[in-house]
């Protein structure tokens, strides 16, 4: 989760499972596996209209009626938790969350929510995926291969009926890392990470919307980079899209709401830089449960 700020943003519970695996055919490449869930806390838990939908039947909130209608949220809570696991070449990494969220209106139509998440890293080295010249150097088989880090994010999100944007600071609290025994030696640093992302929902039919979107993501010293993505949906049903990565890859992204309770969305990713060669791209697909909806539909800025 990019942002904490999104937490409880539905008005059911939302349980999602992905595995993406990058640059297939790359030995080492990245691997992540997550689970998130999260939930809001209104006056009726799970029952209320925590986010402006009605309590029981009522307009379908990806209808045009629904946007024009719209009213902000009452205020509620928002609570999560999200586990991901990041597999690269030698390097294991953990990541346990636990995430809150405030969510009110400002105005009639526009909602504000702020937004935090705390946990803890683990950080491990497989030493069995590491060739060494010597395979007894004490540098390694002494050092400090399993270490926990504490986790600190934060955000803040912006959202109507039809738009959303959002800011976000990931790994508030940067660490070191020694693997080896000697501190001087192979040390690296984790440090913050800055997102700052966007959306608006147009209706081309009553039927037909298309949600163009971007992410622009710093992280010190790496340059700059960004997302703009587009993804167009057929009466809340299924839906495509395209997403480009500025020096990276392009890709394209489908999914579909099998039904009230579960969808699915997958996303392949093509290189297009120099790892291109060695690469076969990026797969990603994720399963989500909408527990306790009531709707055959999820908010615009909350899906895959």
């Amino acid at each position: 989760m990019l942002n904490p700020a999104v937490t409880g943003i539905e008005n059911y519970t939302d349980v999602k499972a992905g595995y993406r695996s990058q640059w297939t055919g790359l030995q080492g490449a990245p691997v992540t596996s997550y689970l998130t869930i999260d939930f809001p806390l209104g006056n009726d838990f799970l029952q209320g209209d925590a986010t402006a939908f009605p309590a029981e039947g009522g307009v379908n909130p990806s209808s045009r009626l629904y946007t024009q209608n719209y009213m902000a949220a009452e205020p509620h809570h928002g609570l999560g938790f999200n586990i991901v696991s990041d597999v690269a070449g030698p390097i294991n990494t953990t990541n346990i969350d636990i995430d809150y969220a405030y969510h009110l209106g400002l105005t009639d139509r526009l909602n504000l929510a702020v937004g935090v998440s705390a946990g803890f890293n683990h950080i491990s080295l497989n030493t069995a995926q590491i060739t060494l010249e010597n395979p007894n150097d004490p540098a390694i088989t002494n050092g400090n291969n399993s270490q926990w880090k504490p986790d600190l994010n934060t955000g803040i999100w912006l959202y109507s009926s039809n738009y959303y944007f959002g800011a976000s600071v990931q790994q508030i609290l940067p660490q070191n890392l020694y693997f080896s025994s000697t501190h001087s030696a192979n040390a690296s640093k984790t440090v913050p990470q800055y997102f700052l992302t966007g959306g608006v929902k147009f209706f081309l039919t009553d039927d037909v919307t298309i949600l163009p979107s971007f992410l622009i993501k710093e992280i010190n010293p790496v340059p700059l980079t960004y997302d703009i993505n587009a993804k167009i949906s057929f009466q809340d049903k299924f839906w495509l899209g395209g997403s480009y990565r500025h020096g990276d890859s392009f890709g394209v992204l489908a999914g579909l709401n099998i039904s009230s309770f579960i969808n699915v969305g997958y996303s392949y990713d093509i290189t297009t830089s120099a790892l291109n060669t060695v690469s076969n791209g990026t797969h990603e697909i994720v399963i989500s449960l909408l527990l306790n909806n009531r709707y055959k539909v999820t908010c615009p800025q909350h899906s895959f």
